[in-house]
C-alpha cells in the first residue's frame, strides 16, 4: 500500500506534534508547518489529508488553501480553537471535508486517520487492477485510468459525459469495482424505460399502488444499497422525475410509489449522458440543480478519434475475441489500417466492434479487412461516381463494383470489405458480368 501523506499547518505546536506522532504511528508520512509562509513548501506536494488551522500568525487556513495546488485525493479539514459562524460558513463553501473544533480528541483524530488510510488502501488496490478493462495506451485513455483511480474510493457522485459508444458503462463498472463498496452495481437506462414505469423502476412501489401492481417491487435505489447505482441517459428522464430524484439524492431516502414511509438508501450514484450537459440544460432536458448534484465529479469520455493508435489495439482485441469464440486464427489486413485511422468513428468503440464483427463474418479466408464506409469518400475525389436519374439499381451496383475494384487494384477481398459484402458476392457478381458481356463475334449479349 502507498504511504498516506498528512500535512499539518497549525501554530499550536503541541497539537501539531501530537497529531503528527499519532499519524506516523498509523503509517502516515507527515509534514508540519506553523504559518502560511512555511506551508508554501508543501504547495506542490501530493497530499491525502491536510489539517489547516483557521487562525495563523500571518493569515489563515483559507490562505493556505489558496496557495496549495489542488490535491488529487486530498481530504481537507479545518481545525480551530475559536469557532465562529463566519469561519464555519466560509469553510463549508469550499471543497472541505470537515470543520472541527479544538480541543480535538485523539479518538476523533484517529478515526479521521483511519478513514483516510482506508481510502488510500482502496486507491492502491484500484491501481493494481491495471487497465480496468480499458484497452489502449493513448494519452486520453491513460488520463481516464488515472481519473478512475483517483475518484473511485471517494464517496462522491460522478457524471460521465461523452458521445455514444465511448464506454461509459464500462467506466461505471470500473469505478464500482475499484471503490471497494460492499453492495452491488445496479444499472438502469433512463431512456429505455417507459416514462410511466420509470418511477417504479427507480424508487419501487407498494402492492396495489396502481393497476397491475400485484406485489411490492423494490426499486433500484434499494437494490443498490451500499453499492453503486448507474443511471444511464440521465437527460432522457422526465422532468417531474428529475425533481424527485434530486430530493432522493439530497435526503438519502426514497418513498416507494403508493407508500408513505421513507426508506434510507446508501448508494453511490454514477450518471451518464451522451448530451453536452449545458446544452441539455438550455434545452430543458436536464435540470440545472440536478446536474450540479450529479456532477460531484465529471469525467469526459474521450471519443475514439482522439485515441490515436488505440483504434488498432481495440480492433485487434475484438478480433482476438472472435477468434477465441470461433476457434479461428484470422488476422487484420494491414492494408486497411490507414482507412481505420482516418475514419471519424462517430459510433466510437461500439461502431468499431460492429465493423470488426461484420468484416470477420464476411471474410472468406484468414485475412479480415475493415474499410469503414462512412469516412468521407474512401475512393478520393478522383474516384467519385456520379449517378444519373433513370439509372437502374443494377447499373449503379455494377458501376460502384467496378470503380471500387479498380481503386483496390483488382483486390477482391479489399473491394468486398469496402462495399460491405462478402468476397463470394464480389466473385459471383463478376462472374455474372462476364457471362452477360458480349463475346467477340457475338454481336450481342449472351442469355443469362
Amino acid at each position: 500500500m502507498n504511504e498516506p501523506v498528512l500535512v499539518i499547518v497549525d501554530d499550536d505546536r503541541n497539537f501539531a506534534a501530537t497529531a503528527a506522532d499519532l499519524a506516523r504511528s498509523r503509517g502516515f508520512s507527515t509534514h508540519v508547518a506553523h504559518s502560511v509562509a512555511e506551508s508554501e513548501r508543501f504547495a506542490g506536494m501530493p497530499r491525502d489529508l491536510s489539517l489547516l488551522d483557521v487562525d495563523l500568525p500571518d493569515g489563515s487556513g483559507f490562505d493556505v488553501l489558496e496557495k496549495f495546488e489542488p490535491g488529487d485525493y486530498e481530504k481537507i479539514v479545518f481545525v480551530t480553537g475559536q469557532p465562529n459562524l463566519e469561519s464555519a460558513a466560509r469553510a463549508v463553501s469550499t471543497p472541505v471535508s470537515d470543520y472541527l473544533t479544538k480541543p480535538l480528541s485523539l479518538d476523533k483524530l484517529d478515526q479521521l486517520l483511519r478513514e483516510v488510510s482506508l481510502r488510500v488502501s482502496r486507491r492502491s488496490a484500484a491501481a493494481s487492477e491495471g487497465d480496468f478493462g480499458l484497452i489502449g495506451d493513448s494519452r486520453a485513455i491513460r488520463r481516464l485510468r488515472s481519473e478512475i483511480v483517483k475518484i473511485a474510493p471517494c464517496d462522491v457522485s460522478v457524471l460521465l459525459t461523452g458521445e455514444t459508444g465511448t464506454g461509459k458503462e464500462l467506466v461505471a463498472r470500473a469505478l464500482h469495482r475499484a471503490s471497494g463498496r460492499r453492495g452491488p452495481l445496479v444499472a438502469v437506462n433512463c431512456g429505455a424505460v417507459a416514462p410511466e414505469l420509470l418511477a417504479s423502476q427507480l424508487f419501487g412501489h407498494e402492492r396495489g399502488s396502481f393497476t397491475g401492481a400485484n406485489a411490492r417491487h423494490i426499486g433500484v435505489f434499494e437494490q443498490a444499497q451500499h453499492g453503486t447505482l448507474f443511471l444511464d441517459e440521465i437527460a432522457e428522464m422526465p422532468a417531474q422525475l428529475q425533481v424527485y430524484l434530486l430530493r432522493v439524492l439530497e435526503s438519502g431516502a426514497v418513498t416507494r410509489v403508493g407508500g408513505n414511509s421513507e426508506i434510507a438508501v446508501a448508494a453511490r450514484v454514477i450518471a451518464a449522458t451522451n448530451r453536452y450537459p449545458q446544452s441539455a440544460i438550455a434545452d430543458g432536458l436536464l435540470r440545472e440543480d440536478l446536474y450540479y448534484r450529479l456532477a460531484g465529479y465529471e469525467i469526459a469520455m474521450p471519443p475514439l478519434r482522439d485515441r490515436d493508435d488505440d483504434i488498432l489495439l481495440l480492433a485487434q482485441a475484438f478480433l482476438d475475441e472472435l477468434n477465441t469464440a470461433n476457434a479461428t486464427c484470422r488476422r487484420l489486413d494491414p492494408r486497411c489500417e490507414a482507412a481505420m485511422r482516418q475514419h471519424a468513428w462517430p459510433g466510437n468503440v461500439r461502431e468499431l466492434r460492429s465493423a470488426i464483427a461484420r468484416a470477420y463474418f464476411g471474410a472468406d479466408g484468414e485475412s479480415v479487412s475493415v474499410f469503414p464506409q462512412s469516412c468521407g469518400n474512401p475512393l478520393g475525389s478522383a474516384a467519385q461516381l456520379v449517378f444519373s436519374v433513370g439509372m437502374s439499381y443494377a447499373e449503379m451496383e455494377t458501376a460502384m463494383l467496378m470503380k471500387t475494384l479498380a481503386h483496390y487494384d483488382g483486390d477482391k477481398r479489399a473491394t468486398a470489405a469496402a462495399l460491405g459484402v462478402s468476397s463470394r458476392t464480389v466473385h459471383n457478381q463478376l462472374a455474372r458480368l462476364r457471362h452477360a458481356a458480349p463475346q467477340p463475334g457475338d454481336g450481342g449479349t449472351r442469355p443469362g
